[in-house]
């Protein structure tokens, strides 16, 4: 039996990846709008400090310590939810790694693991919301993804290659889901840099420790869209002017933006700092430390940010574009009538 009645159920929430970072954002926001939170991550010591922010704000918490890779232990977690909580009404997935170093540097034992948890987790998430969302003909699921699903930038080969993958993932499920008359919702939200400690934790071979390119975004702001998405459900929400303008200008001019990068790229992912030898990373094994949502990047991180969905921002280019096209035009015949007149 369910432990909590349909009369008093709380909304509920899953969200993997919710140790730190963006996931942790989310999971508090969520709990300080009152919701049940179920939060996957593999590190004891982040998820226990997830649970207190979670408990803190409001919210109640359900912990999994299951890694996304594990499709069965996903399974497994959705289920124990259900059993909790009494249904899931939001499924976010959040978790990833990646390697920082040239595509000849990565090893393809490397880029099989990065693709497991950062695209194939996403993909098991999605099967296990499906599950429970489906005989409820309801519910929202949200994929994290990033300005790089759209954008790939040097030195992040195995994770911008893995949010593209998750973006071609749901455009297949989204139409299928309409071939069905499914009442389940998908978006996907594309994020700018974010302050989040995986900078300090991701596997890398550069010399010089790693930033994320600036603007910087803290994650409290990311969380607040992500919150909204989940229940206005846009097809997608691109994140910060940063991210705008990496998708639309890949559209316009990838060739002067793949010679940009090849010229800016490197230095705009490394700080002038030498990096720190010996440093644990997580692609295999959680860092098992419990650091909270923020990384190191405090004093130069946003914490607002806008958002859009793409639609609109599409709606006004073309509008932008059409005034421009009608004004040359006008100009135009304005110059002709006098030559006429002669």
């Amino acid at each position: 039996m369910n432990r909590e009645s349909r009369a008093d159920r709380r909304p509920t929430v899953v969200i993997t990846g919710a140790s730190a970072g963006v996931g942790r954002a989310i999971a508090h926001e969520f709990a300080r709008n009152r919701w049940n939170v179920s939060v996957l991550a593999r590190g004891e010591a982040g998820l226990r400090g997830t649970v207190r922010d979670i408990e803190r704000a409001g919210g109640r918490a359900l912990p999994h310590q299951v890694d996304v890779a594990d499709a069965d232990a996903v399974m497994r977690a959705a289920d124990e939810t259900v059993t909790e909580f009494g249904g899931i009404d939001v499924w976010i997935n959040v978790a990833m790694v990646t390697i920082y170093a040239p595509v000849q540097q990565t090893s393809p034992k490397e880029y099989r693991r990065a693709t497991e948890v950062t695209y194939l987790g996403q993909v098991h998430g999605t099967l296990a919301a499906l599950k429970h969302m489906q005989a409820r003909n309801a519910g929202s699921i949200v994929c994290i993804g990033s300005a790089l699903a759209y954008r790939s930038i040097p030195l992040q080969s195995s994770y911008c290659a893995a949010k593209a993958a998750v973006r071609g993932f749901i455009d297949s499920l989204r139409s299928e889901l309409l071939h069905d008359g499914s009442r389940v919702r998908l978006t996907m939200v594309q994020l700018p840099a974010v302050n989040t400690p995986q900078f300090d934790w991701a596997r890398t071979r550069m010399p010089r420790r790693l930033e994320p390119v600036p603007p910087i975004y803290q994650p409290e702001a990311i969380a607040r869209h992500v919150y909204r998405a989940a229940h206005t459900a846009p097809r997608e929400l691109w994140i910060g002017v940063p991210t705008w303008k990496a998708i639309i200008g890949n559209m316009i001019i990838p060739g002067w933006i793949d010679r940009y990068l090849a010229r800016h790229g490197y230095r705009g992912e490394m700080t002038s700092q030498a990096a720190l030898e010996g440093r644990p990373d997580n692609l295999y094994e959680p860092v098992d430390t419990d650091p909270g949502a923020h990384g190191r990047f405090d004093d130069r991180a946003v914490a607002t940010v806008p958002a859009a969905d793409p639609r609109w921002l599409k709606l006004g280019i073309a509008t932008a574009l059409g005034a421009v096209l009608l004004g040359t035009l006008s100009i135009a015949r304005a110059t002709e009538t006098p030559r006429r007149l002669r």
